[in-house]
């Protein structure tokens, strides 16, 4: 197995939602706390918090930000509204989110205090934007099985990662079921990717690591990296083997350049393509 390296050392206060871009062949991904989208020698401020995106086109992300969803011009940086998120609810904000293989796209909200019963789940698909779960605190792990019969998602205060299966428009067609219990152990699901096999890699915050689990569930590895709060993991790459992890400082006392680093490792896994946002 790999060492992780560097892939970027700016060091982000809340790293989060890592996109590869499969035709720009590039990583984009955020720093929450500072309202800031980086990408390797260069960054994007917006007026809130943004968390997590998806890829439109060749030239445009679809961004999802406290208060919106937006279509975000790479090149220019100007950015338009696309649908309100959340825009009447004070004291919430977006974070974890990706693209689904139907082409829609899920983004999770929670309470700037990460509070109780904040939290929900929304897919915008086609024009439509529903609000699929609610009553959560820190929604995190989306993320979906190769052939779009299956989604995942967690509240990490519960410790579970759950699947809840899809019709064939990508929308969930029965109760969320547990898929992975971490409960009475030191690990806590922040982001989730899922490979091209289903194999599921969870970054567990405060442990420095990004376990692997296979379709059934079952614990295979885990990729260990210098940072204490790994956040979310991507794969990219020319031959999708890569791993992008994002890391965040929040919560340390006194931390080192390691913290809030992005990161990087070969695996022996195939990533998915990042699926495309369809709008």
């Amino acid at each position: 197995m790999s060492e992780a390296i560097v892939f970027d050392p700016t060091p982000c206060i809340l790293g989060e939602g890592p996109l590869w871009h499969p035709e720009r062949e590039q990583l984009f991904w955020f720093d929450i706390i500072t309202r800031r989208m980086h990408t390797r020698g260069q960054h994007w401020d917006f007026d809130g918090h943004v968390s997590a995106a998806g890829w439109i086109d060749y030239d445009t992300l679809l961004v999802a930000s406290e208060v919106a969803l937006m279509r975000f011009d790479i090149a220019s940086g100007d950015r338009t509204k696309i649908m309100d998120l959340e825009h009447d609810m004070a004291g919430t904000r977006s974070n974890d989110g990706r693209a689904d293989p139907q082409g829609g796209f899920w983004i999770g909200t929670m309470g700037l205090g990460a509070e109780a019963g904040h939290g929900s789940i929304w897919r915008y698909y086609r024009g439509e934007l529903r609000h699929l779960y609610r009553d959560l605190a820190i929604t995190n792990a989306i993320s979906f099985a190769p052939d779009g019969t299956t989604a995942y998602f967690a509240d990490t205060t519960t410790q579970q990662i759950m699947r809840v299966a899809l019709d064939a428009h990508g929308w969930p067609a029965g109760d969320p079921q547990v898929h992975i219990d971490l409960t009475g152990t030191d690990f806590h699901p922040d982001g989730a990717v899922v490979d091209a096999a289903g194999n599921l890699f969870s970054a567990q915050w405060g442990t420095g690591r990004v376990a692997v689990y296979d379709p059934r569930g079952a614990f295979i590895e885990h990729f260990a990296f210098p940072a204490l709060h790994t956040s979310c993991p991507a794969f990219g790459g020319t031959d999708l083997y890569t791993l992008y992890v994002t890391s965040a400082r929040q919560g340390l006392t006194d931390p080192d350049d390691a913290q809030g680093a992005t990161y990087a490792v070969r695996t022996r896994y195939t990533g998915q393509r990042e699926h495309r946002v369809i709008l």
